[in-house]
């Protein structure tokens, strides 16, 4: 593999966090080591393993050294003696990344040759970029791909598109996550600016809402890795098709609103913290967010007394500003406490 000379350009480590990832971390490790960029630092952390992934990652990493004598490459394993969680795990790696840009990396992935390189010139064209996510091929829990996109599986419209590509990206961002962390490169800077990330978040949502409410972010629409699906995803596409909007609206209510709440609190909370400044009109995009949620938490039991205030919400554009519009509208009104 011809490698490009990383003098010329910003350095870059990759983020992997592991969690009993043995059947598949051979795979990840060795694209990323077969990146045409290759990155000057990769920092592994293992999230208690029990399945020996930090001492496989050791000895690829070994091999490759011995085959690569010429290559100057930074390698840290750092291993949890006690899972810490996806969040904290990944939060725990990014803050031991060294690197101007950091790309973040699943165990049981594999990268497109040509994807750092391609995340690299994209940060290099826009200075104000702060994070950068792709589209994905999906493939199974062999490889094989499925023909199904990520972006398309997500059901990403044309007009959330354009919103990320415009600077826009927190108006879709404070409706719904569309990033997937595996498929996300960030500027250093983000990370500290993000810390510490909040228990309600997942850490690729809550990097994405972060960069979007300052505009430094946006979509390349190429799919750069293979996203694997299969049993053992910590966290995986969700299924958006009809069976699963159905099966929605039987789930009790309770815990989902408690969690979009303290979701919503919390942004509002740091988002005028942030550096670079939020505008006012995303600062007032959040705290309508806030606003919203709250009513959605303080719907009462009883059917019937929800319909007025969902409603008066509907009307007003709340739904289609801050959720999915009409299924929101449906969970609302019928879902139990």
């Amino acid at each position: 593999m011809h490698h490009v000379d990383r003098a010329m350009t910003a350095s870059v480590s990759v983020a992997l966090c592991t969690y009993n990832g043995a059947a598949y971390i051979d795979e990840q490790l060795k694209s990323i080591l077969d990146q045409t960029l290759l990155p000057s630092e990769i920092v592994v952390s293992d999230d208690g393993s029990t399945d020996g992934t930090p001492d496989r990652v050791a000895e690829i990493i070994e091999d490759w050294r011995t085959s690569h004598p010429g290559e100057t490459l930074s390698v840290r394993i750092l291993r949890n003696p006690a899972p810490l969680g996806v969040t904290a795990n990944f939060e725990q790696a990014l803050a031991a990344c060294a690197g101007d840009l950091v790309a973040l990396s699943d165990q049981d992935d594999s990268w497109s040759a040509g994807k750092l390189q391609r995340l690299v010139t994209e940060f290099a064209r826009h200075p104000d970029l702060l994070l950068v996510h792709t589209d994905a091929r999906i493939v199974d829990g062999r490889g094989a791909p499925t023909g199904e996109r990520l972006l398309a599986t997500l059901y990403v419209s044309p007009a959330e598109v354009a919103a990320l590509h415009s600077g826009s990206g927190i108006r879709t961002l404070l409706r719904r996550n569309v990033v997937t962390g595996a498929t996300v490169m960030l500027r250093r800077e983000l990370v500290k600016a993000s810390r510490p990330f909040p228990v309600s978040w997942v850490h690729d949502e809550w990097l994405a809402v972060v960069a979007a409410a300052t505009g430094g972010i946006d979509l390349i629409e190429e799919p750069l890795i293979d996203y694997r699906q299969h049993g053992g995803n910590q966290i995986g596409a969700t299924s958006l098709d009809t069976a699963g909007k159905i099966a929605r609206l039987r789930e009790p209510r309770t815990a989902r609103n408690a969690r979009l709440l303290a979701r919503a609190e919390v942004l509002d909370q740091r988002a005028p913290g942030l550096s670079p400044a939020p505008t006012d009109e995303v600062l007032a995009a959040i705290r309508g967010k806030l606003a919203h949620e709250r009513m959605r938490s303080a719907l009462p039991a009883p059917r019937i007394g929800r319909v007025g205030p969902v409603l008066r919400a509907w009307r007003s554009g709340a739904y289609a500003r801050f959720g999915l519009g009409l299924p929101d509208v449906a969970r609302d009104l019928v879902q139990p406490v």
